[in-house]
């Protein structure tokens, strides 16, 4: 996943899901930029600095199931996450937080995994 700055993206991560850095090159790469594995032991992104990316016309969204739901209005309050539609958004099966990173990026974090489908 390409990013506007490495630093501050791997910041939010990991204070928000608790992501650590599993692998770090700062050497040329296929992109010539800076990158990190972040993650944890079920999920693993890898992020590449490049600061004239723009998430436009990509990614409409992805995902997160997060076990502490009831507590992530706080948690993004806490650490000034913008949280989008006005908080938790409510599905048939399950509830969902929008939010974005600090690229653009917009992130689902959902109540019960894949929405309840």
């Amino acid at each position: 996943m390409r990013v506007k700055n490495l630093k501050e993206s791997v910041n939010f991560y990991k204070n928000l899901f608790g992501f650590e850095i599993r692998k770090e090159d700062n050497s040329p790469n296929k992109l010539d930029a800076p990158s990190q594995i972040i993650g944890n032991d079920s999920i693993k992104l890898c992020l590449y600095e490049d600061q004239q990316v723009s998430p436009e016309g990509g990614i409409a969204h992805f995902g997160f199931h997060i076990e502490n739901f009831d507590e992530i209005m706080d948690k993004c309050k806490e650490l000034n996450v913008e949280v989008l539609y006005g908080g938790p958004v409510d599905f048939e099966k399950s509830r969902s937080v929008y939010i974005k990173d600090p690229t653009g990026y917009d992130i689902e974090l959902s109540e019960i995994v894949g929405g309840g489908l």
